[in-house]
C-alpha cells in the first residue's frame, strides 16, 4: 500500500487534488481562527523551478509545511505576501517535496493522505529526545532527496524536531555540498502556540502566525559540513548566538 502512494505521489493531477482538499480544510484555520503574516515572498518570484531548498525552523508536524504550500501557491498566482482568497489552489503549485520522518507520516490516515501532497519520508536519526542513534541520514534517503531536487523545490527542517533551539541535523549539509542548490532560509513563528504539535488542533485562537523569507544564503559548497551546518543554523536563527540572543531579550523585559 505504501508502495501504491509512492506512485501516486509522483503524479500532479493527484498532488492537486490532494492540495485542494488539505488547502481548503487548513485555509480557516491559517487566515481566520489566526492571523498570518507573511514576508519576504519577493525572494521566490525569480527563483528556478529546480534546484532550490528552503531550510526552516520547524514548530509542529503538519501545520508549517501546509503554510508553506499554501504561500508557494498564492506566489504562483503572483500574490505577494499574503494569501488572500484560495482561489489559487485550483491551479496549484506542485513542484515542491517536504522532508519528514517515517514513521510520523505513518501515523494516521490524515498524515498518509498528506504524504500524497510530496512528502519525501526519510527514516529518523534521533530519538524523541533529541540524541542521534546514528551520524546523517541513510544513502537511500539522501539519494531520495538529491534526485527530488533536479526537477523540484524542496522544503527540509534540519533539527528534524519541533523543540525549540535543538541542534541540527549534518545530513541537511551533505545533500547541500553534494547538489549545490540555492538555499532559502525561512524563519517561523507562533505555530508551536496556535497548534498542537501534529498541527491538527487548535491549542489557542488569534495567535499571529509570521512566516518570514530571507534571501538565498551565500554557500561555499566546498567548506566543511560543520561549517554550512552553521551557518544555516544562524540563518533560521536556531544556533546558540540566537539563543542567548533571545535569554538576554527575555531577562531584559522581566527587568
Amino acid at each position: 500500500m505504501s508502495s501504491f502512494r509512492e506512485r501516486l505521489k509522483h503524479i500532479h493531477i493527484v498532488r492537486k487534488i490532494v492540495y485542494a482538499i488539505v488547502g481548503i480544510v487548513s485555509y480557516p484555520g491559517l487566515v481566520i481562527t489566526n492571523k498570518l503574516k507573511i514576508s519576504g515572498t519577493e525572494h521566490l518570484k525569480d527563483l528556478p523551478r529546480r534546484n532550490v531548498l528552503f531550510v526552516s525552523n520547524h514548530q509542529t508536524y503538519f501545520a508549517d509545511v501546509i503554510t508553506f504550500l499554501h504561500i508557494f501557491c498564492a506566489v504562483k498566482w503572483r500574490k505577494q505576501n499574503r494569501l488572500g482568497i484560495p482561489y489559487y489552489l485550483l491551479n496549484p503549485f506542485t513542484n515542491v517535496y517536504y522532508v519528514a520522518a517515517e514513521e510520523t507520516m505513518q501515523a494516521t490516515w490524515i498524515s498518509k493522505l498528506f504524504t500524497m501532497a510530496g512528502a519525501l519520508t526519510v527514516k529518523r536519526t534521533w530519538r524523541p529526545e533529541g540524541t542521534e542513534t546514528r551520524k546523517g541520514l541513510d544513502p537511500s534517503d539522501t539519494r531520495k532527496i538529491s534526485r527530488a531536487l533536479e526537477n523540484n523545490w524542496i522544503i527540509t527542517f534540519p533539527q528534524g524536531t519541533t523543540k525549540p533551539f535543538a541542534p541540527g541535523r549534518k545530513g541537511t549539509a551533505l545533500i547541500i555540498k553534494m547538489t549545490k542548490p540555492i538555499v532559502i532560509p525561512v524563519v517561523i513563528n507562533g505555530f508551536w502556540r496556535a497548534f498542537d504539535k501534529k498541527g491538527l488542533r487548535f491549542k489557542k485562537k488569534g495567535t499571529l502566525l509570521t512566516v518570514r523569507f530571507k534571501p538565498p544564503i551565500q554557500i561555499d559548497y566546498e567548506a566543511p559540513t560543520e561549517v554550512i551546518l552553521d551557518q544555516l543554523m544562524d540563518a533560521i536563527e536556531q544556533s546558540k548566538a540566537w539563543m542567548l540572543k533571545g535569554a538576554h531579550h527575555r531577562a531584559k523585559m522581566k527587568a
